[in-house]
């Protein structure tokens, strides 16, 4: 058995140096040929990533509003018609919903009532987009797994007192007081002054418009507590909205977040008598629907780029076959000294198979390039993942010894006689 394998592996590799010392002696040919590998591979890598950056931040970003959590939203009325329709039946989003959810919803561990502003005048006054004003309760750090860089967060006392005290966003304190620490400051909000007690490490926000409409911009808001919003805080422009803007419930662990989505439906159904003004949203059910969207993209994404491998495959096959045509007579003279069909299928299959693995290894270090400019050009996060790697390096192989493979078979067909004849 041993004695049979020593003489084809040297063989094969007799092939291989003679298929690579034939693909450098047309060093140009060669890597036009490749090119289309190079792209293909490269796209095919970028893409992934592509792919594979938004899943992560969006996962990232969903964590972030629990997937634990219910959140209901109130629905701002459009005109003053409507707010009148609907304040016939209703009274819109309010503390008494707060009280009838958490005393009907089973498995409820935390709530927390939400108030917003968009004020529109700061004292230092903000190097970009003025801030959002968030009036919560002090759980709804916990709710939403806040994480603390500077000071601490408000609490029940300064809640109950409508203290004068916030929490900056991470990108609401550099805009308003730079890169200095900032707790024990004070800003100005309206005519309202607050003394900066925390500041918030940065969060994960989401470029996805399904995603981005359940929280905006998580870094630029001005946190403080909900009664400190109600009483200290008056919105000039906000008649057309509900005493609430939203409700954030998180439930205890084991909770079906579903279930308990339709119970709070059913509730402010009930308490509102059907006016439909409310949204609820289950950051479980939105991960779930982000990541099937996700795939078909990353499927639509990746089917794009092997366009280029197939064009690149097509590129191989031509390029092999006007190979063929040129070296007739050297296939005639090795058939004519004993070479069989198998070996001339060899010959040129590996030819095909090593131009595709090197635009293969090119096209991993392009895609690597890809990934980085489109991450830098875009401000796009991209993860290069070795799956996908494998994936691209792979295919790129099959190509090569798919479209050799007719080439080679129609070269080891040439009979030797006329291919003497060839000039």
């Amino acid at each position: 058995m041993s004695t049979k394998r020593v003489p084809i592996l040297r063989r094969y590799f007799s092939d291989l140096g003679l298929a690579g010392l034939n693909l450098l002696s047309q060093k140009t040919r060669t890597l036009l040929t490749a090119l289309g590998i190079i792209f293909g591979v490269g796209a095919v890598i970028g893409m992934l990533a592509i792919g594979a950056g938004a899943r992560d931040e969006s996962l990232r970003f969903i964590e972030t509003l629990g997937v634990r959590n219910v959140l209901i939203e109130s629905i701002p009325a459009t005109s003053d018609a409507e707010l009148q329709q609907r304040r016939r039946t209703t009274q819109g989003l309010n503390d008494r919903d707060v009280r009838i959810i958490e005393a009907n919803l089973d498995g409820v561990n935390r709530v927390s009532a939400r108030k917003t502003l968009h004020p529109t005048r700061f004292l230092p006054k903000p190097v970009r987009e003025s801030p959002m004003l968030y009036g919560v309760r002090p759980s709804y750090a916990q709710i939403h797994n806040w994480n603390i860089d500077e000071g601490a967060i408000f609490t029940d006392a300064d809640d109950a007192s409508s203290a004068a005290v916030c929490v900056l966003g991470e990108t609401a304190k550099t805009g308003l007081l730079g890169y200095e620490p900032a707790v024990g400051k004070y800003i100005k909000v309206e005519d309202t002054w607050l003394r900066v007690i925390g500041v918030l490490k940065e969060q994960v926000s989401s470029g996805s418009q399904n995603l981005a409409s359940a929280a905006g911009d998580v870094n630029n808001r001005v946190y403080i507590p909900l009664n400190t919003i109600l009483y200290r805080f008056w919105d000039m422009t906000g008649y057309l909205r509900d005493p609430l803007d939203g409700v954030d419930i998180q439930l205890k662990t084991g909770s079906d977040s579903v279930q308990a989505a339709k119970v709070a439906v059913a509730i402010l159904n009930s308490t509102h008598h059907g006016a439909q003004d409310f949204t609820v949203t289950i950051p479980a059910e939105l991960l779930a629907e982000q990541q099937r969207a996700q795939v078909i993209f990353t499927y639509v994404m990746v089917a794009i780029a092997a366009i280029s491998l197939l064009v690149g495959g097509i590129g191989i096959m031509n390029i092999v076959l006007a190979t063929v045509l040129e070296r007739t007579r050297e296939i005639g003279v090795r058939r004519a000294i004993g070479a069989r069909r198998g070996d001339i299928v060899r010959q040129f299959l590996m030819e095909s198979v090593l131009i595709s693995i090197a635009g293969g290894t090119l096209g991993i270090a392009f895609g690597y390039f890809l990934s980085w400019f489109i991450a830098k050009a875009a401000e796009w996060k991209t993860i290069v993942t070795s799956s996908s790697i494998l994936i691209a390096f792979g295919v790129s192989v099959g190509v090569g010894v798919v479209f050799g493979i007719y080439p080679a078979l129609k070269a080891s067909r040439i009979d030797p006689i006329e291919a003497l004849r060839y000039e």
